[in-house]
Formats: structure tokens, sequence, C-alpha cells
């Protein structure tokens, strides 16, 4: 009897020194910073995701992260805000290929040179400024422990532009994404839907990657997404299932990051890839 009692008393022991720890987390003010930005950037990076999964655009939200490298990269070289020039060139790109239409899904090729040479230029940037490179490395991989108060309060307003945005386009970009032709024998301009849809996808990966860096962003926005549509095939299941998805990830990573001191997007990109292998080879569809 003594023994089960001691044996109960240690398990009830460890789980109090589990839960401690898990509360202290919340003592320090930038991990909560990071648990606020990753919040922010898992919704809003999983409702965008799942549209652009819906409407087989995944190559294209790929593209526009990296294409925003050189836009933070050359801000950076002329004394303005990363974020800031990240987000202008990425809206630049966003226009462009959100006015071919279709034929931006046809060209993948294409896509892909200016992506490599955008990784380029904002390469040649760095060369020109040195001192900057520190701050790069964030930009592209990302320092989700180092999320300032002023930081949020962007991540705050890019959250609210662009889900006010898709509360407003929403209806139109979900008929042109499940019937095109018939949208545009309504009226619907796909052209324009796609522009305006692309728009809002940059502001949702200039937040995103403050968290996740810049080649790390596409494990937000269409990791959550993807694994959703593995479970279900009914719209708004999946869409709850993206943000579930999303914020799962990116809490589980922030703590994971606690307790191994390894980066957090990581954690994030790999719970991602690996919340996608599961749906898709163990998921039922509800």
């Amino acid at each position: 009897m003594i023994t089960i009692i001691q044996i109960v008393s240690s398990i009830f022991s460890h789980v109090g020194d589990m839960f401690s720890n898990v509360c202290d987390i919340f003592s320090y003010d930038f991990m909560c910073n990071a648990f606020i930005a990753g919040t922010m950037a898992a919704i809003v990076s999983a409702i965008m995701g799942y549209f652009m999964v819906l409407r087989a655009q995944a190559f294209a939200s790929h593209a526009l992260s990296h294409i925003g490298f050189a836009g933070a990269a050359g801000a950076g070289l002329i004394g303005l805000s990363p974020p800031a020039g990240q987000l202008g060139l990425t809206l630049i790109a966003a226009i462009c290929m959100g006015g071919m239409g279709e034929r931006a899904a046809k060209s993948d090729v294409a896509i892909g040179v200016t992506l490599a040479f955008s990784l380029g230029l904002g390469i040649l940037f760095l060369y020109f400024y040195s001192n900057y490179a520190g701050h790069a490395m964030s930009i592209l991989f990302g320092d989700l422990l180092s999320v300032s108060h002023a930081l949020l309060k962007t991540m705050f307003y890019y959250s609210v532009i662009s889900l006010l945005g898709l509360v407003f386009l929403a209806k139109p970009l979900l008929f042109a994404t499940l019937e095109p032709e018939l949208a545009e024998a309504k009226g619907v301009s796909l052209h324009l839907i796609s522009i305006l849809f692309l728009v809002l996808v940059s502001i949702a990966i200039t937040e995103a990657s403050q968290v996740v860096g810049i080649l790390l962003v596409f494990a937000l926005l269409i990791g959550p997404a993807a694994s959703a549509i593995c479970c279900t095939q009914t719209f708004w299941r999946g869409l709850g299932l993206s943000i579930l998805f999303g914020l799962i990830i990116v809490w589980l990573g922030i703590f994971l990051t606690y307790f191994t001191n390894w980066p957090a997007s990581f954690w994030i990109s790999t719970l991602s890839f690996i919340s996608y292998l599961m749906c898709k080879f163990l998921g039922t569809k509800i």
C-alpha cells in the first residue's frame, strides 16, 4: 500500500512540476508576445491558405513569400522598415500575378524563374549592406521569441486588414473558386477577384513571415489547410479544421521551443509536415 501511495504521489509530483513549468512560460514577456504573434499569424495564414489550396495556388504563395525577401532586403538597404519593403514588393507581385488570371496557374516556369531572380536580388542587397545580414537571418527564418510590442501592433493591423478584406470578398471569391465558369457568366470578374485575393494573401504572408520567416512561411500558409482538406470535403468544417491545425502547430511549436531551445521555425515547419502526413494517410473524412 505504501508503495502504491508513493508511486501515485510521485506521478502527481511530476505532473505538478510540468504544470508549474508550463505556467512559468507565461511569466516571461517575450513568451507572451510569441504566443500572441503566433496566434494572429496562425489564424490569418490558415484562413488564407485554405482558399489558396482550394484555388490550387500553393506555388503562387510560395513565390510571393520569396519575392518579399528582395523587398525586405532592399528596404533595409535604403533605411526603410523591412516589413514595409516586403509588403510593398509582394503587393506589386500579387497584382501582376492576379492580373495574369488563369495564365499564372499555368506559368510555373515563369514564376519559378522570377522567384529565383528575387532571391538573387535580395542577396545582392545584402552584399551592399553587410551590416544588415544579421537581421536578414530573422527575415529568412523567423525569430518568434524576439517579437516586440511594436511588431505586435503591426501584425494586429495586418490581421484586421486581411480578415476584413476577406469578409467582404468571401462570397464572390468562393463562387469564383468553386464554379469559375458560372461565376464569370454571372458577371463576376475573375481577374479582379484574383488580384484582390492575392493582395490579401500578400498581407498574410508579410505577417506570417514575422513568425516563421520568409523561407518557411509556406508551412503556416499551406500545411494546416492541406491537412484540413485531407480530413473533410465540407467547406466550413475544412476552414475550421485549418484554423485549429494552425493554432495547435504554432502553440505546440512555441512550447517545444521553450523546453528544447531549438528554433521555433523548425518546430512549426516540422509539426506542419507531421500533421499533413497523419491526415493524409491516417485521417478519415468527416
